[in-house]
C-alpha cells in the first residue's frame, strides 16, 4: 500500500516492488524481490491498482480515492498519482485538497518529509482540523470509553477545557506545521453541542497561535454552503508566498533524522534506541539505506509515545524498540514504545454482523 500511493508511474512502481527486501543471505545481504524473480508478477497483480478511482461527492464533486497506508505505521496519505492527476484536471488557477491521516505530527510530517520529497509537489496551505470535543480532552478532560455515554464535559459548555486544550495541543499542532513555512487555516468541526463561545475562543486562540485564520464548518450537515467561508479562507492563505522546507536532509545519519522528529515535532527531549534497533540502524548503513527519510511507527492518542499523556508532553525521553526499512516503498521506519505494527481489529470482526435480503436487497449491519 505504501508503494502504491508513493509510486508516480506504472514503472516506478514495477522498479519499487523489484527493490522490495524479503530476506536476507547468510552473509548478511539483501534478498529482494527481483532476485526472487517475482517482481514482474507482482507488477502484473498490481497493473489496474495503480490508476487512480474516481468518484464524486453528494454534490458531485469529483473525488479521487486511492491507497491507504495506515497513518501511524506507514506514511498515511493518499496517491502521489491521485494528486497530479487532479492537479492536470483543475488546471493553473485550480484547487486541489489531500489528506494526510490523524494529526500534524503523524500525517502532516510523512506528507512533507516522505511524500513531498517523493513527489516534488509543494503545498500552497495547511488545513489543521480541529473539534471542540478533541480540544476538550487535550485540556484535561475525561477520556471516553467506547459505547459509553459522552461525559458533561463533552456535551455542556466548559471554556476551561477548550482554553486549556487549544493553548497546549493546537498551539503546537499549528507550530508543527509551521516548521515546514506552511500557512495554516484551522477548521473547526462543529458539533451540535458546540457553543458559540466555544467555538469563537478556538478561532481567537488559533489566531494568537499563529493560523492564518480560523473558521467553524457544518459541512457535515450543509455539505459544501457549510464550508464556503474555509474555502474562501484557505483561497488567502494560498495566495500568500510561502517558505517551504523540508524538516532534515536526507543524509544526515538515521538515528540523528529520528531525532530530530522526535525533538522538533513530538516535543521530546531526546531518544533513547533500544540494542536491537541500534544494530538495525548500524546495519541499514551498511547495507546503502542511510540516506533514506524516516517515518515513525507512533501512537495517534498523544504526540508523544504515550497514549494516555494528552495536550503538549515535554521532559520526556522517546523510546525507539526498532528500527526496520521498507525499502520498496522507500523509508525506514523506527517502532517508537509499544506500537504494534498490526491493525488493531476487534476480536470480533464486524462481518458477523453483514447480512443481505436476497428478496428485497436490503443490506444490514453495515454501519
Amino acid at each position: 500500500m505504501a508503494i502504491l500511493a508513493l509510486a508516480d508511474s506504472l514503472g516506478d512502481m514495477k522498479n519499487r516492488l523489484a527493490r522490495m527486501v524479503v530476506g536476507t543471505s547468510r552473509s548478511g545481504q539483501p534478498i529482494t524481490a527481483e532476485d526472487l524473480g517475482v517482481s514482474g508478477a507482482l507488477a502484473v497483480l498490481m497493473k489496474d491498482a495503480i490508476k487512480p478511482t474516481l468518484m464524486q461527492t453528494l454534490e458531485g464533486t469529483p473525488v479521487f480515492v486511492h491507497a491507504g497506508p495506515f497513518a501511524n505505521i506507514a506514511h498515511g496519505n493518499s496517491s502521489v498519482l491521485a494528486d497530479k492527476l487532479a492537479l492536470k484536471l483543475v488546471g493553473q488557477d485550480g484547487f486541489v485538497v489531500t489528506e494526510a491521516g490523524f494529526g500534524a505530527d503523524i500525517g502532516m510530517e510523512k506528507f512533507f518529509n516522505i511524500k513531498c520529497r517523493a513527489s516534488g509537489l509543494r503545498p500552497d496551505a495547511v488545513v489543521l482540523v480541529a473539534t471542540v470535543r478533541a480540544l476538550k480532552m487535550h485540556g484535561g478532560g475525561p477520556n471516553v470509553s467506547a459505547g459509553a455515554p459522552l461525559p458533561q464535559e463533552y456535551t455542556d459548555e466548559n471554556l476551561g477545557l477548550v482554553a486549556g486544550g487549544c493553548r497546549s495541543n493546537l498551539r503546537k499542532q499549528i507550530q508543527i506545521a509551521h516548521l515546514f513555512g506552511v500557512p495554516v487555516v484551522v477548521a473547526i468541526n462543529v458539533f451540535k453541542t458546540d457553543t458559540q463561545a466555544e467555538i469563537d475562543l478556538v478561532c481567537q486562540i488559533a489566531k494568537e497561535c499563529g493560523a492564518s485564520d480560523a473558521l467553524p464548518c457544518s459541512h457535515w450537515a450543509q455539505g459544501g454552503r457549510g464550508s464556503l467561508e474555509l474555502a474562501q479562507a484557505v483561497k488567502e492563505a494560498a495566495s500568500k508566498p510561502s517558505n517551504f522546507q523540508l524538516l532534515y536532509n536526507t543524509e544526515m545519519p538515521i538515528v540523528e533524522k529520528i531525532r530530530t522528529i522526535a525533538q522538533k515535532v513530538y516535543g521530546a527531549d531526546d531518544i533513547e534506541l533500544s540494542p536491537e534497533a541500534k544494530t538495525k540502524t548500524d546495519y541499514y548503513h551498511q547495507q546503502g539505506y542511510g540516506s533514506l527519510p524516516i517515518c515513525m511507527a507512533k501512537t495517534h492518542l498523544s504526540l508523544s509515545h504515550m497514549p494516555d499523556k494528552k495536550g503538549a508532553p515535554t521532559g520526556f525521553v522517546l523510546p525507539i524498540r526498532d528500527v526496520r526499512a521498507s525499502i520498496g516503498a522507500g523509508f525506514i521506519y523506527p517502532l517508537v514504545g509499544t506500537m504494534s505494527t498490526m491493525p488493531g481489529l476487534p476480536t470480533r470482526p464486524c462481518f458477523y454482523d453483514i447480512d443481505l435480503d436476497p428478496v428485497t436487497e436490503e443490506i444490514t449491519g453495515l454501519f
